[in-house]
Formats: C-alpha cells, sequence, structure tokens
C-alpha cells in the first residue's frame, strides 16, 4: 500500500438553493498530489449544471488534501470517505476529525440529494417526476457512489459511503456497515460492523450479532475482528479478538465481562481464575461461551481454524 498521505479526486458537488453543499462524488481519484492533466474529467461537464426538479446546481469540482489534516470542508469530508470505499486507505488510516461539522443532513432521493426543507417544499413537483425521498441522514448509501468489485450487498440501504468492503465479501439483508469499517478480507457479514471496525479474512458476523464501535457511550478503544473468527447469531463483542476465534450464539462480551479461564488450575478453594474480557482481548485461538449449569462466561484455548466459510458464496 500506497505511503503517499495527500489524496487527489475530480468530479461534480451538488449545491443547495441555500449554498449548501450537499455532497460530492468522485469518480476520479488516487493518492498524492493531484495531476496537471485532467482532461479525461471533461466530459463531467456534461452532467453539471442546474437540476430545478431539486433546487440543486451540479458544478465540478478538484481538489487535493492532506490525510493527516482535519477535515475541512464538505468536499473533503467525500474525498475521504470515497478513498475508504475504493481502497485506497484501510479503516482508521486516514483523519476524519471534523467530519461531522462539514456534512448536513440530507434528504437522500432517488434523483440525488435535496434540502430537507427543500423536499417538504417541492413535494408535488417531486411526486410527478417520480422522486421519492429515500433517507434523512448526514451519510449517504455506499451504492450510491461507489460499486465495489467482487462484493455482495443485499440491502444497499445498510451499508453506508466510507464502508472498506474487499474483494468476496458478503453483506446480507441484516448486516450493517458503517463508514470507517469493513472487510480486510473475503468475511460473511450479517450482524453488525460499527465505525473504526475492522473484520480479518474468511470470518463470519453472524446474523444479529454486533460489534461494538467507538461512537457511541463516549468509548476510546477501537474493536477488531481477527482472521477466521466467528461471532454466533445474536453474539455481541466490545473487545478485539485474534484469529481463529469463536464467540457463542447469544453470548455478548463487553470489556468489563468476568471471563473464567477454563484451562488454568484450581486455587486451594477449588475455583479457576476469573479475569475481565478486556485481558482477553486480541489474542488467538479462544472459543468464549456461557456455562449452561452455572451461568458463568468461560474460556478456553482451541486448536486449529475457527471457521470456514462458503466458497461459492465469496468467490
Amino acid at each position: 500500500m500506497s505511503t503517499a498521505r495527500t489524496a487527489w479526486g475530480t468530479g461534480l458537488r451538488t449545491i443547495a438553493s441555500d449554498h449548501t453543499v450537499l455532497d460530492a462524488w468522485f469518480p476520479a481519484l488516487g493518492l498524492g498530489e493531484l495531476p496537471d492533466d485532467l482532461s479525461g474529467s471533461e466530459s463531467l461537464s456534461l452532467d453539471a449544471g442546474p437540476d430545478e426538479r431539486r433546487a440543486v446546481i451540479v458544478e465540478r469540482v478538484a481538489l487535493s488534501i492532506d490525510l493527516d489534516a482535519a477535515v475541512a470542508s464538505t468536499e473533503d469530508a467525500y474525498l475521504r470517505l470515497h478513498a475508504l470505499s475504493h481502497l485506497l486507505v484501510r479503516p482508521n488510516e486516514v483523519n476524519l476529525d471534523g467530519i461531522f461539522a462539514h456534512l448536513s443532513i440530507v434528504a437522500w432521493t432517488n434523483a440525488g440529494p435535496m434540502l430537507p426543507a427543500d423536499a417538504a417544499r417541492l413535494r408535488p413537483r417531486l411526486q410527478r417526476h417520480g422522486i421519492q425521498v429515500q433517507g434523512l441522514d448526514k451519510f449517504p448509501r455506499l451504492t450510491d457512489y461507489v460499486q465495489p468489485a467482487g462484493v455482495r450487498i443485499a440491502d444497499a440501504s445498510r451499508v453506508r459511503l466510507g464502508a472498506h468492503l474487499s474483494p468476496g465479501t458478503t453483506v446480507m439483508h441484516e448486516g450493517f456497515v458503517n463508514y470507517n469499517a469493513g472487510t480486510l478480507g473475503a468475511s460473511m457479514v450479517e450482524g453488525r460492523i460499527s465505525q473504526g471496525v475492522v473484520v480479518g479474512d474468511g470470518s463470519d458476523v453472524g446474523g444479529g450479532s454486533s460489534i461494538m464501535g467507538t461512537l457511541s457511550g463516549g468509548g476510546t478503544q477501537r474493536v477488531s475482528i481477527g482472521a477466521r473468527t466467528l461471532l454466533g447469531a445474536n453474539s455481541g463483542v466490545g473487545i478485539s479478538l485474534g484469529d481463529d476465534c469463536i464467540v457463542e450464539a447469544g453470548l455478548y462480551l463487553t470489556a468489563g465481562t468476568k471471563v473464567v479461564l477454563v484451562d488454568e488450575p484450581k486455587d486451594a478453594d477449588g475455583r479457576r481464575p476469573a479475569v475481565k474480557a478486556v485481558t482477553l482481548s486480541g489474542r488467538d485461538g479462544l472459543l468464549f461461551w456461557r456455562n449452561s449449569i452455572t451461568g458463568a462466561i468461560e474460556a478456553r484455548r482451541r486448536a486449529g481454524q475457527g471457521v470456514t466459510l462458503n466458497a461459492a458464496l465469496h468467490a
């Protein structure tokens, strides 16, 4: 991967009736400085101009940004999100400080972004043109801007622009992938991958499972999932998991969860040691489950591969 810490992009931006920049689309982008020759982007002029249906103007845009500096504009924010979704950078490798301040709440329609107030005001006109509001959010759907190669996404509304999805990844209908999060290889996603979380090659995020991020509750710990690791259905983790781990279906591990280490010798009172789950964060080859008799959450070392994905589904 390139060590360049600048990125460039050329594309189109949408400006609302009150001069708010609603979005920016960068079909051409890369790492490094903005090229001197942008002749290949001349065709974008054909798509620029006013769209009276949505009360917006579409303009050409070209810029270069410092990936280590804080976000400086709406166009800057969108270029960073595009860089993530085009796999030019991995999650947590680009500075996203200040991104929320530069993203407005937008009415996302099947014809492009609008101001929410304009969408309400122009509702009869929009209906005549078959334009429908599909969501109100700061972030758009990934597939409205980027179609990642070799990836399956069953429900496009559940994957945000800025998601990093490696070839071979399948996101099923109930899967969700936030911006600045995603997969580093072929993975099955049937649960939730929160902001800042990365999932290793060959892992399975089971149906209804959840990987805690850092946006809610003031958390600071970055959670990651290793390779060939399985999160059982309706399970969840607030700690990192290494390679070849398994979390039992329905089990939720937070950093402070007490876990009994069943491989360790008993003490004088006949009890095995119990530790906070955070002390096991990132370790390879662990199986976590709840003892159905005692109710205690236990962990033991396991040998071999954690999970093998169906090759036909992830080809």
